[in-house]
């Protein structure tokens, strides 16, 4: 599933390609919003919040999307080849003059009066990479269940938004601990780090195309991934194994040497394929 920065990201290049612009093309693909037509609209502005995307339109509209596992929207000049997917997995088209941005395989896809934005994104806790970043409200939301398992904890976008699988290892690697370990057993110190070095990796990812979280050539990630192959830091072979009630394969990496904390008695290093978390994001 796309994460913080890669929504924010998208957010962006909807923002650069539509707003301030006039409608040519309104087309959505999905029985509801059939026969909806936004032609003539300008395009105010797209902004992100979390892993969702609302796009706001004159007359006090807007659209909002998620990706889940597989959506994305695409930009493309006049002229230029549609290149997201078969035309079947089309599920909203915007055109103006000059772009058109297309959204395929769109599962969350919804149409709302823009003062009604926040029945949608209300429940969301504090946005990594939003203007109303609160670090000592999501601490304490995460520290609100000290039972709960952190790589739960950091998932559950109604503590922080904008962390998905990935950020959440690679985030437990650099804390020293295992994702397994109850959020009430982090030390202090380490809780006390965690909401700014969570935004401090979103925010160094946010412009770019490939993630990186180790600052060394060539390696891009500290253990996602990354399983049988060695720790970059101590050379044990990182692990991979499930993590969560079982209603969806969730790979979850660690190294049994450089974190801390309880793990399954087996880690898996076979590849996993990610689900989404309706009831996390």
């Amino acid at each position: 599933m796309p994460e913080g920065d890669t929504v924010w990201r998208t957010a962006r290049r909807l923002h650069d390609a539509l707003a301030g612009k006039v409608l040519t093309r309104s087309d959505f693909r999905v029985p509801k919003y059939a026969t909806v037509d936004l032609t003539g609209r300008t395009v105010l502005d797209t902004i992100s919040r979390g892993k969702h995307l609302l796009t706001r339109f004159e007359g006090g509209l807007t659209l909002h999307s998620h990706l889940l596992m597989e959506g994305a929207w695409k930009v493309y000049g006049t002229g230029e080849r549609w290149r997201g997917g078969p035309a079947h997995q089309i599920r909203a088209v915007l055109g103006t003059d000059g772009r058109t941005a297309v959204g395929y395989r769109l599962q969350v896809l919804e149409l709302l009066r823009t003062t009604e934005e926040d029945r949608t994104v209300a429940h969301l806790g504090p946005d990594l990479l939003g203007p109303g970043w609160d670090p000592d409200l999501a601490l304490a939301n995460l520290l609100a269940d000290p039972g709960r398992e952190l790589g739960e904890a950091l998932l559950d976008q109604r503590n922080l938004a904008g962390i998905g699988n990935i950020y959440k290892c690679e985030l437990c690697f650099l804390l020293g601990v295992t994702p397994w370990l109850p959020v009430g057993a982090l030390p202090a110190d380490r809780a006390a780090r965690l909401p700014a070095l969570a935004k401090k990796l979103l925010e160094a990812n946010r412009d770019r195309v490939v993630r990186r979280t180790t600052g060394l050539r060539g390696q891009d990630l500290f253990v996602y991934g990354r399983a049988p192959r060695p720790c970059l830091r101590c050379g044990t072979s990182v692990r991979a194994a499930g993590q969560g009630d079982g209603s969806q394969e969730r790979p979850t990496y660690w190294c049994p040497t450089c974190q801390s904390g309880p793990a399954p008695a087996r880690g898996s290093p076979r590849r996993w394929r990610e689900h989404h978390d309706r009831s996390a994001d």
